[in-house]
């Protein structure tokens, strides 16, 4: 390959793509968003009789002895223009556009003029929440600098009468972020299946926080945190230690991708909302208070007691003081396209229920009524809105029923405060217009014969 006199412009160029706070040395850009290259050739340049041809690459995979090139199904080429040249030096300005529904990741652009070929950049491309025709477009400035640009928030734990906050840094933009971010993606085990088909997908950003959720438990091979509910904690640090994603990440590339010891909601859900930020999905950290374990979708929790004060039988369900998710902003066209389920949607990290072998992605509160979508959603939809059931096992069968206790006070950092903001009403219609509605408590006996 030729070579020739490149200038990126990386500052330039990532201040007006906002991610000069990743790096000012690296070309980080945002699909949907033009930048700027000055190249000068060896040879004098004339446009009219021999044009330039650009070629952007992405998901290159060694197979083999050879380099397989694999081509996006989904996006355009990258389109050009030239702006200016000086023909006698061979200096030409171009301003280059990825166009909005590229699939991100790592690219490698190359510029031929004659037989003349050379690299002109190495760059990473992102998610565009600043783009009108990106999926993840986000109209509000004040929420882009939240939930893309902020690296600091709060995560909310304890109780729903006691509620606590905890300060997380979530470091999305500290050094090595990149390189962490593309080995989630490029280490999931559908890129192991079929790396043509997963980079060819990374333009869907339904698609990516699905990567992203699956990979941040250890359930999937190399995934970035280990989950415990209960000591010890010998081998490893208690969820509890940790206060920051970055470290945590780190860790995991430092000793090539082994699980970081050990985590709970809280860890996963703040790990998966870092990832997410650097990729340009806006994202924040959600707590869901008085929050129910449903294992068999039927939107009821279970607890059963014998006469005499005998213990409970066993039962799997189980209601949480709290539990934490993360909620990204997306389109989606795959359930709708009216627009109706567009917004904040569902994700959670946390290891607990197969979903049909997807992971949760949903928008919940449009979910009621809705039970004909695809995804197999009700296990989210339960840990708000699932009725407890307490069963008195004996001769005379009674059940005592609570409708208003799960799903209590669900929690977000405010935009651009300290303060907690009550978004429950997003999840969960008024309740009223039924007694299992109301908030009243219900009692029932049934003679069994």
């Amino acid at each position: 390959m030729a070579e020739g006199l490149v200038e990126l412009h990386c500052e330039l160029n990532n201040t007006d793509h906002h991610t000069n706070q990743i790096s000012v040395d690296q070309l980080i850009l945002r699909r949907g968003q033009s930048f700027k290259v000055t190249l000068t050739l060896t040879k004098s340049f004339n446009g009219d009789l021999h044009p330039l041809v650009v070629t952007a690459m992405t998901g290159q995979y060694c197979k083999n002895e050879g380099l397989l090139l694999l081509k996006p199904k989904h996006s355009e080429v990258f389109s050009f223009i030239q702006r200016s040249s000086l023909t006698s030096k061979g200096i030409t300005k171009l301003i280059i556009f990825p166009p909005a529904n590229a699939p991100i990741g790592e690219y490698t652009l190359q510029v031929k003029y004659k037989d003349e070929e050379i690299l002109l950049a190495n760059l990473v491309l992102l998610f565009n929440p600043w783009c009108l025709d990106d999926w993840v477009f986000l109209p509000d400035e004040e929420e882009r600098q939240e939930y893309v640009l902020n690296e600091e928030g709060i995560v909310y734990r304890g109780s729903v009468d006691y509620i606590s906050s905890m300060y997380w840094d979530f470091g999305q933009f500290e050094d090595s972020m990149v390189n962490i971010c593309m080995k989630i993606l490029d280490l999931s085990h559908k890129h192991v299946e079929d790396p043509a088909d997963d980079v060819s997908n990374r333009y869907d950003p339904m698609y990516v926080s699905r990567i992203v959720s699956a990979m941040i438990n250890s359930e999937d091979e190399h995934g970035v945190v280990k989950g415990r509910w209960g000591g010890p904690y010998f081998d490893g640090y208690s969820p509890g230690h940790w206060n920051g994603s970055y470290p945590i990440l780190k860790q995991w590339l430092k000793t090539y991708y082994r699980p970081v010891k050990y985590g709970q909601c809280w860890v996963f859900a703040s790990v998966m909302c870092s990832v997410m930020r650097f990729l340009g999905i806006p994202c924040r950290v959600v707590t869901n208070f008085v929050s129910a374990h449903d294992n068999n979708g039927n939107l009821t929790i279970d607890a059963y007691y014998g006469e005499w004060g005998l213990g409970p039988r066993r039962s799997h369900e189980s209601v949480w003081n709290f539990h934490v998710w993360v909620e990204g902003w997306m389109k989606r066209p795959d359930l709708s396209n009216e627009g109706k389920f567009d917004g904040w949607q569902v994700l959670d990290p946390t290891p607990q229920e197969m979903s049909g072998g997807k992971d949760p992605l949903v928008d919940i509160y449009e979910y009621i009524g809705e039970t004909h979508l695809k995804y197999d959603i009700p296990f989210v939809f339960a840990e708000v809105n699932a009725d407890c059931i307490s069963w008195l096992v004996s001769e005379l069968q009674g059940f005592y029923l609570t409708s208003s206790r799960v799903g209590q006070n669900i929690s977000t950092k405010s935009v651009g405060t300290q303060k907690r903001q009550d978004i429950t009403s997003t999840y969960k219609h008024r309740e009223g217009g039924f007694p299992w509605q109301t908030g009243n408590t219900l009692s029932f006996s049934l003679e069994i014969d």
